[in-house]
């Protein structure tokens, strides 16, 4: 039923202006294809699309959607040269080198956004 349809992350913003000079200018997704004071959607390859709305803070303690990269040492390279601080972790579960943790299928490394959403960036193991 549901599996053929695309999938598009929704997350809402405080400061949309500040969200949009992150998304746009920080992470590099350029412009959007819809704008207006209260909203903004991106799309992306595959029919992926990202949706932002004013809202109050959010209270997401956990990842709310992944980009999906082939590279992520380059991918975490070049988002730190722009400024982005990448979570660290150092447990008995979750260990990071350089930023980036290897799990059982994927390496993943985690940042928040402007408005304290955590995204992350994961490398699936093929």
């Amino acid at each position: 039923m549901l599996k053929n349809n695309s999938i598009m992350a929704t997350l809402p913003v405080v400061d949309l202006q500040r969200a949009r000079k992150f998304y746009e200018d920080t992470l590099g997704l350029g412009n959007p294809a819809l704008v207006n004071e209260e909203e903004v959607l991106y799309e992306f390859g595959q029919g992926s699309k990202l949706y932002l709305y004013v809202r109050g803070p959010t209270k997401a303690d956990h990842t709310v959607f992944s980009f999906l990269v082939e590279d992520i040492e380059k991918e975490v390279k070049e988002l730190k040269n722009k400024g982005i601080v990448f979570a660290e972790y150092d447990t008995p579960t979750l260990k990071t080198i350089d930023s980036i943790a290897t799990l059982k299928n994927a390496k993943s490394a985690w940042f928040k956004d402007t408005e304290g959403n955590i995204i992350a960036l994961s490398a699936f193991f093929k």
